[in-house]
């Protein structure tokens, strides 16, 4: 007669899938002594591995830490025989008699026994500092299902075909989340992100994550699912004195692995932690956001290596990418070796025949141009052994460059036409794009072109009007990132057979702050701007800034007038705006910085007219013993030379900072 626990079993047996490098490990270590000792996070599957190994051994005998205690007579012991066996499981319950397990209690197991052990975090350094512990015991991490593996299982569970590519994405390959997935759809919900199920990130929390000890344990647990790579320094603002101890037992999770970078959880915890942080704290999950953004941006400027910096900005770009609705962003690999440099000679040959290959002879040819004008403009992506794999270009354009290439002219013309940088302003182009392999596939050089992009972004001077994005082919598949990016459409210029799409950002009108708190905004659901959003705020010209300053001047004591200035949109007021501090105030402070450049004579002039306006004007050319025409040649001639002053530092602000 069939019993229950014989349906589960083969219930059981027929879902399993995969595994089958540690199932062939373990049918080759019977009959030998040792140790497989398999390691993984919680619900990635040990426990269903050990079902398996049980099936290819039924005589083997199996015990969970979970249901005896630590005495010695409540552990299992193999029978004699040929092939005796042993499997333990969650042996993490066990680590505080580890000592014990590995000097006494394993060696009294029977010869040839082989012993499975199952827990969540490697063996410990005694493990591997005893010599011959090091040759019995065979180490197995047990990671997340591959695509191959995860679709034999949804196969297995009658899930359509249609919903697997869905489903693999939002569990990353982890099975238990697969399986929880799989149990939500068939109850009628079909998710698109993880976000969409909280009771499953309920409950895969509480299988996956140890229970944090205090609160600022697991605000370090938060933080470190935020950021890219997680150091002690990141920790410090937050955690306070105790950052050290914080940051050892979030290095002990076994769901969090190191990097050369610092430390990273696995992708599928990261997923779990958002979304039930997310979905209990909204207002918390987008602090730690911003927070998260200014820490990569400190973290990355902190860093004086230019690969490194770059390495460090591909973590973010892969990491945010993963989560992204764009495919063109979550298809993005990691960088695997690759890393950008400059031009040597010997890289143009290669460089021109990978452009002729993917985009024909005239884009070849306007490529061999820009290398022998601008080659400190290019970027070459190299590989681990130093070959030429992908390259791009950034230019910075000027009215000279006109008339060679018709993509500079295209580039060059939208800036001029919606708002010509002025004098000492650059326009930034990035022209060129292409991996060797791939063409403007996924690939490294493709994620080592939008980090350059990113990391660009980061060291803006405050001298860049414009950058302007006209290297990518596909629009359909560009232009929804652009836009995420704050980057307009802006026309289109054809080489040969292909088009290219034009994308651009004026900094003046929103510079690296303002554009950060649009993406920020966008991740929390804000809708991005119409392509025009910005064009009812002009950037001034020489003569509309100096109309503004004695605008300004006037309207100095008037708030609700001062606050429609145009000159608190302009760089140099959002320098100064920081901190939170009112633009008004920022620009109160700069009109009295431009007023004590004057000579002392017009300094008080005006002081007594505008800075702390005391009667009339006439009454202030009576004062100072002038006339009043006098007066006013004296008032505009140190308007003007304030409006100058203050002119430099708009369009030379870089020198200033």
């Amino acid at each position: 007669m069939t019993s229950l626990r014989d349906s589960l079993r083969d219930l059981r047996r027929r879902s399993f899938t995969g595994r089958g490098h540690e199932v062939a490990v373990f049918r080759a270590a019977l009959g030998t002594t040792g140790v497989l000792f398999v390691h993984g996070p919680g619900g990635v599957g040990k426990s269903t591995l050990l079902d398996a190994f049980a099936q290819v051994a039924p005589e083997a005998v199996r015990g969970d830490a979970r249901h005896f205690g630590h005495a010695p007579e409540t552990l299992p012991v193999p029978s004699a025989g040929p092939c005796p066996v042993l499997l333990l499981d969650t042996y993490e319950l066990l680590e505080p008699v580890d000592d014990w397990i590995r000097d006494h209690y394993l060696p009294s197991m029977p010869d040839h026994c082989l012993v499975v052990i199952a827990g969540r975090q490697p063996p410990g350094p005694r493990w591997r500092a005893d010599p011959a512990w090091r040759v019995l015991t065979r180490v197995v991490a047990l990671g997340n299902l591959p695509d191959a593996d995860g679709r034999a299982y949804l196969d297995t569970q009658d899930v359509p075909e249609a919903l697997h590519e869905r489903l693999l994405t939002i569990s990353r390959g982890h099975p238990l989340t697969l399986s929880m997935i799989v149990d939500a759809v068939r109850r009628g919900t079909v998710p698109d992100t993880l976000d969409d199920l909280p009771d499953v990130v309920g409950a895969l929390l509480g299988q996956v994550i140890d229970e944090a000890p205090t609160p600022r344990h697991r605000t370090a647990l938060e933080l470190c699912a935020q950021m890219p790579v997680t150091t002690e320094d990141v920790l410090r603002p937050v955690i306070g004195d105790d950052t050290g101890a914080v940051f050892a037992w979030l290095r002990a999770r076994p769901f969090v692995d190191e990097s050369p970078y610092g430390l990273h959880p696995h992708d599928v915890v990261r997923d779990a932690l958002n979304a039930d942080l997310r979905w209990r704290d909204p207002d918390r999950f987008a602090e730690l956001y911003r927070r998260k953004l200014v820490a990569v941006r400190d973290r990355i400027l902190a860093t004086a290596d230019e690969r490194e910096r770059v390495q460090l900005v591909v973590l973010a770009v892969v990491l945010n990418g993963r989560r992204s609705p764009h495919d063109a962003l979550r298809s993005l690999p990691p960088a695997m070796g690759a890393y950008p440099d400059g031009l040597r000679d010997g890289d143009q040959d290669p460089i021109v025949a990978m452009t002729r290959r993917w985009q024909g002879e005239q884009q070849a040819g306007l490529c061999a141009y820009w290398m022998r004008k601008c080659p400190t403009a290019f970027r070459v992506f190299r590989d681990r052994r130093g070959d030429v794999r992908g390259f791009a270009a950034r230019l910075d354009l000027t009215e000279r460059d006109l008339g060679a290439d018709p993509g500079a002219d295209t580039l060059w013309g939208y800036a001029s036409q919606h708002s010509p940088a002025r004098p000492g302003e650059r326009v930034r182009a990035w022209r060129f794009f292409l991996d060797a392999e791939h063409g403007q596939g996924p690939s490294p050089s493709l994620t080592l072109f939008v980090a350059c992009q990113m990391l660009d972004i980061m060291l803006l001077d405050d001298d860049t009007a414009w950058t302007l994005v006209g290297a990518f082919e596909d629009v359909q598949r560009w232009t929804p990132v652009m836009t995420l990016l704050d980057f307009r459409e802006a026309g289109a210029y054809t080489i040969g057979d292909t088009t290219y799409p034009v994308y651009a950002h004026d900094w003046r009108r929103a510079g690296f702050t303002a554009w950060v708190d649009r993406l920020h905004a966008q991740q929390f659901g804000a809708p991005a701007r119409l392509a025009d959003a910005d064009d009812h705020d002009p950037v001034l010209s020489e003569n509309d800034y100096t109309e503004a300053v004695r605008s300004a001047l006037r309207d100095l004591h008037a708030p609700e007038l001062l606050r429609s200035s145009p000159l608190t949109g302009t760089r140099l007021v959002r320098r100064q705006s920081t901190n939170g501090r009112p633009p008004t105030e920022a620009l109160r402070e700069l009109l009295g910085e431009a007023a004590s450049s004057l000579t002392p004579d017009l300094h008080r002039l005006v002081e007594r007219t505008f800075l702390q306006p005391v009667s009339t004007q006439e009454r202030v050319a009576v004062e100072l013993h002038l006339s009043f025409n006098t007066y006013r040649r004296h008032r505009d001639k140190a308007v003007t030379r304030m409006a100058a002053w203050l002119w430099d530092r708009e369009t030379a602000a870089s020198a200033y900072t």
